[in-house]
């Protein structure tokens, strides 16, 4: 069997859950995805069926777009949601400012990921060694935007969320992204909510949610 499933994938489960669910729903064992998401993020997530999984690489490798949220006004440990939240004291830019910093991000750029990530270094992964306080030292790695789009701004207590349509290439941090608006605003930042919204050649709208698969 070949063949690829546009997966709307929902908030809370991981990438793995997901390929555990289709598993059992098909019996097939020879299942994987091109790119994962992380729980906090719903969207597209291309799922791999049988010989399809052959395609992993050059699937994950090509562009993607998200519909992502960022919370201006205070950091997170994470990055996101999911972490240790910490206020930052001081005024937060209005939409014009974040306007002008945003577009000093389109093009390519060296990015580091964040300290909670996926990343090996010396054959430790980082979100395990950050998680008994002993954060690496992760090199950046060269990331490219391609375009960036306020869709919303919004002051919610002492920040703002803004809401921004994101078109980046693979490899590309959007909570790393959230955090460095944050650090060139001097107000802090990170990623409250994210959406993919393409990948693979795929599209939400076209997407199949879990529910409708059982």
């Amino acid at each position: 069997m070949l063949g690829v499933v546009n997966l709307d994938k929902p908030v809370g489960p991981t990438s793995h859950d997901m390929i555990g669910m289709m598993r059992r729903l098909t019996g097939i064992r020879r299942i994987g995805h091109a790119g994962t998401l992380d729980p906090l993020a719903s969207g597209v997530l291309p799922v791999l069926v049988g010989a399809a999984t052959r395609f992993s690489a050059e699937l994950t490798g090509g562009p993607k777009r998200y519909d992502a949220v960022f919370r201006l006004g205070a950091r997170s440990a994470t990055d996101d949601a999911e972490g240790p939240i910490e206020a930052v004291h001081g005024p937060v830019p209005d939409e014009p400012a974040v306007h002008a910093v945003l577009s000093g991000f389109i093009g390519t750029f060296d990015q580091f990921p964040p300290a909670f990530s996926a990343r090996k270094v010396g054959g430790r992964t980082a979100y395990r060694a950050a998680r008994v306080g002993e954060p690496l030292d992760l090199p950046a790695r060269a990331v490219t935007i391609h375009a960036l789009d306020v869709l919303a701004y919004e002051r919610v207590d002492d920040g703002a969320d803004v809401r921004i349509d994101l078109r980046c290439g693979a490899g590309t941090y959007v909570r790393a992204l959230a955090r460095d608006l944050g650090e060139r605003l001097g107000c802090g930042g990170y990623l409250r909510a994210l959406r993919r919204t393409e990948a693979a050649g795929l599209r939400v709208d076209a997407a199949v949610t879990p529910e409708h698969l059982e």
